[in-house]
């Protein structure tokens, strides 16, 4: 949360000030508006220090950093968080097990998260790496409209990767 000058913090000869209700004072000594807030037994903050004269304004500071930060909070709850979902698949899998693994695919897609989808090649499977890359493409032409791949299958090690992200829908 960003940091305002209160009070006697404030260094500036002269503040363009706002009252409470956010009517102009106009332009006073700092000295001056400081005793006016005080008045009121409220702070007198620097909210606009670029400006010529700065820009000062009087309010109860405490509550109104209080509202900023149940505000802030608000929206950090708010924030869509995307996570990145992981399917293994094998080179030899069988059509019941890669129809239920391409629907939690589906499902995860339409949560929102991304999907690294990895193939695991064991002993000699891997003298065969065009399997694998032919599995993915299936996979990424079975979510066609679901799914944008995001990262073109890439054979690391024994595994072979593919990363899929949810597809925008576009509201026509």
């Amino acid at each position: 949360m960003k940091e305002y000058l209160v009070n006697e913090r404030i260094r500036a000869r002269q503040v363009r000030v706002i009252g409470v209700d956010g009517q102009q004072l106009g332009i006073m000594d700092t000295r001056e508006a400081l005793r006016l807030a005080q008045e009121q037994d409220l702070d007198l903050v620097l909210v606009g220090p670029t400006a010529d004269p700065p820009v000062a304004r009087i309010m109860d500071y405490s509550k109104w950093r209080y509202e900023q930060q149940v505000a802030e909070k608000e929206a950090r709850k708010k924030a869509k968080r995307t996570e990145v979902k992981s399917i293994k698949f094998r080179v030899k899998i069988d059509d019941h097990d890669y129809q239920t693994k391409l629907n939690h695919i589906k499902r995860f897609l339409a949560e929102g998260h991304k999907v690294k989808v990895t193939i695991m090649f064991r002993g000699r499977e891997m003298s065969h790496p065009e399997l694998g890359e032919r599995l993915l493409e299936r996979v990424a032409e079975d979510l066609k409209g679901l799914a944008v791949v995001e990262m073109k299958p890439e054979l690391l090690g024994r595994d072979m990767n593919m990363l899929l992200a949810p597809a925008k829908v576009s509201s026509a």
